[in-house]
């Protein structure tokens, strides 16, 4: 079935909490037929949520008769899905609607949702479900598989697209690229990957080397990061996947600025050098793994003003840095290609 979605962002359409949304509309486009934000309905989804316009709010699911897929459109802390929402849920289930979430509450596992999907013979799909139990073993990845990681200065500054359009900028120059989504937003994107902040502990690096494994006859897999080394409520999965997916070369993201780590802002995030230090210490476990080159994240700034920042952080780290959000990843690219060629000729991405 083709996926025909409203994206639900009710009262909470803004680039952080509606990241799931902003995701699915600018990697998915032709599958969106609105967003479902009665507070903002008639406006078009670029203002709100930074995406390309052409996509519009919508106050009911009456004013899309032709969506067959609801999909939760919000990662909101602690993954919750708003009581207000039940109503439209329901509304969208008992429409006939499929219902797509990435949310930690399970609407499969919700009674009243279950019941009313059964009866109206509709699927409920929690993209966070997994019951993975694999081990890291270190059977070795293919040879000639080249490996690229997205890590981050903290949570929520852009490595799941950071990783996409790199990816994509790749596969552009005729480079066989594959995208490995680890979290609930870049699988609704790729279609495909493990979702590993729901997978237990013991078990992350071992879902991260399936991941790879599954996918080792492509040239270059990029890995999509989740959390960071430094934040101390998410640093264990963060690891778990630098691990598993024994990258050869790292792509730092960050936002400028943001000072304090996000959710404990008590906590200064520390400066950059010292990030890619801890990175590339924790990532060079069975081989050198440089940081090859920074995606800043712009957005909270003037586009003047963010150029020269990016000067300044390249100046400083002497390393390519590209804000992809702006100017693509261009940049950022002709790293991970300059990076591969050094692994091929010398088995170092250094």
């Amino acid at each position: 079935m083709s996926r025909k979605m409203v994206i639900l962002t009710e009262g909470h359409s803004n680039p952080h909490t509606a990241k799931t949304a902003c995701s699915v509309i600018r990697y998915r486009r032709d599958e969106v037929l609105a967003v479902l934000d009665s507070t903002r309905a008639g406006e078009d989804c670029s203002g709100a949520l930074g995406v390309p316009p052409g996509v519009s709010f919508i106050a009911t699911l009456d004013e899309a008769p032709g969506a067959n897929t609801l999909l939760i459109g919000i990662a909101p802390p602690g993954g919750k899905i708003p009581d207000t929402w039940r109503k439209i849920v329901l509304s969208a289930i008992e429409r006939g609607m499929d219902v797509v979430s990435g949310l930690h509450d399970f609407i499969s596992e919700d009674e009243q949702f279950s019941s009313a999907a059964r009866h109206q013979e509709v699927q409920l799909v929690d993209v966070r479900k997994t019951d993975l139990t694999t081990i890291a073993r270190r059977p070795g990845f293919r040879e000639g598989c080249f490996r690229v990681h997205t890590v981050g200065h903290d949570c929520s500054v852009g490595k799941m697209v950071s990783a996409i359009e790199i990816t994509n900028g790749l596969k552009a120059r005729g480079h066989d690229a594959k995208f490995l989504a680890t979290g609930q937003t870049g699988i609704m994107v790729e279609g495909d990957g493990y979702p590993m902040d729901r997978v237990i502990a013991d078990f992350v690096s071992g879902a991260t080397e399936r991941l790879v494994l599954e996918n080792e006859q492509h040239d270059i897999l990029v890995v999509e990061g989740q959390g960071s080394l430094v934040h101390p409520s998410y640093s264990a999965v963060t690891l778990g996947i630098l691990h598993g997916a024994l990258p050869h070369a790292l792509v730092l993201c960050f936002e400028v600025g943001r000072e304090g780590i996000t959710g404990v802002e008590h906590i200064a995030i520390p400066p950059l050098p010292r990030i890619i230090e801890i990175n590339e210490m924790m990532a060079g476990l069975c081989h050198p793994c440089p940081v090859v080159a920074v995606a800043m994240n712009g957005r909270r700034i003037e586009p003047g003003d963010a150029e020269e920042h990016r000067r300044q952080v390249e100046e400083e780290l002497q390393l390519p840095v590209a804000d992809i959000f702006r100017d693509g990843p261009e940049r950022i690219i002709d790293a991970v290609e300059q990076a591969r060629q050094r692994w091929l000729a010398g088995g170092s991405a250094d």
